[in-house]
């Protein structure tokens, strides 16, 4: 009866999170539920709280011990997510709770180049002065946070903001993709031409 109960709490602590509803997540924990309980897609309360932005429920989670690096079986955690969604206030709340700024997602990227590639620049401002993650990984396909966000940009203004944020954080400009492309030559291949000259300009 123990564990029959446990299951139907760990599933009211999922539903409640997908749906933000803080006050279900806190009656689900207190009732028993597991804080990192899965679904059948290996996500947990806090990774369905964090996809859709759901602060106040992610807050009543971490707050009971949810682990903001558990992965999928997609390889998404709550914290990769946040560089998908561009969420600063949630990447604010996951970052003190021993978010792993090293984790891969299932293109080997960390949270920076999903954010970088979206076009999201509060966040990316917002990650590189609060935290030391690594300007110039280097993802499975050879691609950098500069790199997607001039290969998969779209060359507007928040692209361009973006390729200033990383070079003025430290980002290796010449560092080429695993073709030997650097993130110059794709911008002058896409006529970028704005973020062409700012990576002229650190040449």
């Amino acid at each position: 009866m123990a564990v029959t109960r446990t299951i139907e709490q760990d599933r009211a602590l999922l539903a409640a999170a997908a749906q933000g509803d803080a006050a279900a997540v806190r009656a689900a924990l207190d009732a028993g539920a597991q804080p990192d309980a899965r679904d059948a897609q290996g996500r947990t309360a806090l990774l369905l709280a964090a996809s859709a932005d759901h602060v106040d429920a992610a807050r009543a989670l971490v707050a009971a011990g949810a682990d903001p690096n558990a992965q999928d079986a997609r390889d998404d955690s709550p914290w990769l997510v946040t560089g998908v969604t561009g969420s600063v206030e949630m990447m604010r709340l996951l970052l003190p709770a021993g978010a792993d700024l090293t984790l891969r997602n299932r293109f080997g990227g960390i949270a920076l180049i999903p954010a970088a590639e979206r076009g999201h620049v509060d966040y990316v401002r917002a990650l590189l002065r609060e935290s030391d993650i690594d300007v110039d990984h280097v993802n499975y396909l050879g691609w950098t946070a500069l790199l997607e966000a001039v290969i998969l940009g779209d060359g507007g203004r928040n692209h361009e903001e973006i390729v200033e944020l990383l070079i003025t954080a430290g980002a290796t400009p010449d560092l080429p993709d695993g073709e030997g492309v650097t993130a110059l030559v794709h911008a002058e291949r896409r006529g970028f031409e704005r973020i062409a000259g700012l990576l002229r300009a650190v040449r």
